[in-house]
């Protein structure tokens, strides 16, 4: 549970960012699930944040981090991931203060619980929270306080979006998610998703308003097109899923 000093922390979301030095960002990739890892860091604070870390790749970013000369603030979480193991509970072992943080509607164990609304703060930075369900009933997209980036998860991908046939998933919710917390953002606002299974790293909420072939149908016929994928059950659902639920808490590799 998120403690008091976080939500009141939580609340004060800036709407400025100093021009002296802009946000650190940078994009990891994991192959076997093709996940993004997404390392944010106040350049004059050190502080930083890692967004969707990979149990197979902590290490990796956790050198990043002390490379960067970086304090790890938060591994956090958009959702419980069905295709991989977070890697937020060797980053708590290999990088000491920093909490694991997911959705508290995800129902999964975590150091900070957050909901819509909230801000995840790192030096003059900060990341809005807004719930993003229809994947999963935790899904979150993350915000840049400026609105010129947003992390969205499996909720909409490049081109695409997250499947909705398992893990509570809803094509409905997903829709009206997408279309009221995500396209609702400023045109040019770069999209960061979760995964990514062509080559392709980074879109915009234009693009994707104007360009995604599943989220510019009507809502009734993205329902029968996400009812009808017929995809194959992720391969490492049945060992993700429980040791996901287990947030950041899970015995970290050696």
């Amino acid at each position: 549970m998120a403690s008091t000093a976080f939500r009141v922390a939580a609340r004060r979301l800036s709407q400025q960012s100093s021009s002296r030095a802009p946000v650190l960002l940078r994009q990891m990739f994991e192959p076997k699930s093709c996940t993004y890892t997404y390392l944010l860091g106040d350049p004059e604070s050190r502080e930083a944040l890692l967004i969707d870390p990979v149990l197979e790749t902590a290490h990796r970013d956790a050198h990043l981090v002390k490379e960067l000369g970086l304090k790890l603030l938060y591994a956090v979480n958009t959702h419980c991931h069905a295709d991989h193991i977070t890697g937020s509970g060797v980053l708590r072992s290999l990088l000491p203060g920093c909490q694991s943080v997911i959705s508290r509607l995800s129902g999964a164990q975590a150091d900070v619980h957050i909901e819509e609304g909230d801000s995840i703060r790192f030096g003059r930075f900060a990341l809005e929270t807004r719930a993003s369900p229809g994947h999963t009933p935790g899904c979150v997209t993350f915000v840049l306080n400026d609105q010129s980036m947003a992390f969205t998860g499996d909720a909409l991908l490049i081109r695409g979006c997250g499947r909705t046939d398992f893990q509570q998933g809803c094509a409905r919710t997903l829709y009206h998610s997408v279309h009221e917390k995500i396209f609702t953002l400023p045109g040019n606002c770069l999209i960061y998703p979760a995964h990514d299974y062509h080559g392709l790293t980074v879109s915009t909420v234009e693009e994707e308003r104007t360009l995604n072939p599943r989220l510019t149908l009507s809502c009734e016929e993205f329902i029968k097109v996400m009812d009808n994928l017929n995809l194959p059950k992720p391969q490492q659902i049945d060992v993700a899923v429980p040791a996901n639920m287990r947030c950041g808490v899970q015995t970290p590799l050696s």
